[in-house]
């Protein structure tokens, strides 16, 4: 479905992606792991072209995404992207905020905007809310609408950056929970998380980033029971025993 090759990325003289390959095919949850810094998030931008890849290609379904303001925008109804902040339009209404993206990009009806809003809302649990704005919610309600926000767009991968690394540790589970039935359906997608278990749990395959680089990637059996890599090895390590 989507292939990154030879992609890199720097800023200035910090080159925070190496030649970087890497493919998502359909139906797979991958977990991007690794420590602050490695280039999880900048990867999943590049992925997503709100970074332009300084070297390489990132190709959907075999064409190489164009870098084009019209080739962009169609490009990311097919490919949505969950935040860690959120970003929900505060001056919106839950409802609007997941049925502005159907009719401006999609080009979607008012009528049928509302349904899949309404559809998806409920799918994550906030049905209920359809007439509260932002300001109004708990962190882990509006990631929530956020799921439903790009999920009504109806795409073929969901990129998820860290989603639950701005929200309390009471709140983290039932979003975790959203992702989780998702990955359960059958949705493709890369999910950058410092959640180990979810990792390990959820995932088809598990990517572990190092300075810039994919160290190691392969199934959450191999990453976390019999990692090769020794900078694997410390990571998980340091990780499992804070």
């Amino acid at each position: 479905m989507l292939s990154v090759e030879h992609l890199g990325k720097s800023f200035g003289k910090n080159e925070v992606l190496k030649d970087i390959d890497f493919s998502v095919r359909k139906g797979e949850v991958i977990s991007i792991i690794g420590a602050s810094g490695s280039g999880k998030s900048t990867l999943l931008r590049c992925i997503n072209m709100l970074e332009t890849p300084s070297s390489g290609n990132v190709l959907y379904h075999g064409e190489p995404v164009k870098n084009t303001p019209r080739d962009v925008v169609a490009y990311r109804s097919n490919v949505g992207m969950v935040f860690q902040s959120f970003n929900l339009f505060a001056n919106m209404k839950v409802l609007k905020n997941c049925m502005i993206g159907v009719q401006k990009v999609n080009k979607k009806h008012e009528a049928e905007a509302k349904a899949l809003a309404l559809k998806f809302l409920k799918k994550v649990g906030m049905g209920a809310y359809l007439n509260a704005r932002p300001h109004q919610l708990s962190g882990g309600q509006k990631q929530r609408v956020a799921i439903a926000r790009a999920l009504a767009m109806e795409p073929d991968l969901l990129l998820f950056d860290e989603p639950t690394s701005a929200l309390d540790p009471e709140m983290v589970g039932e979003v975790l929970e959203v992702i989780k039935q998702l990955a359960n359906e059958g949705l493709t997608m890369v999910v950058v998380t410092h959640e180990m278990a979810f990792a390990r749990d959820v995932s088809t395959r598990v990517v572990f980033m190092d300075k810039g680089i994919i160290e190691e990637e392969g199934t959450p059996d191999v990453i976390f029971n019999h990692p090769q890599s020794e900078r694997t090895k410390a990571f998980l390590n340091r990780f499992m025993n804070q």
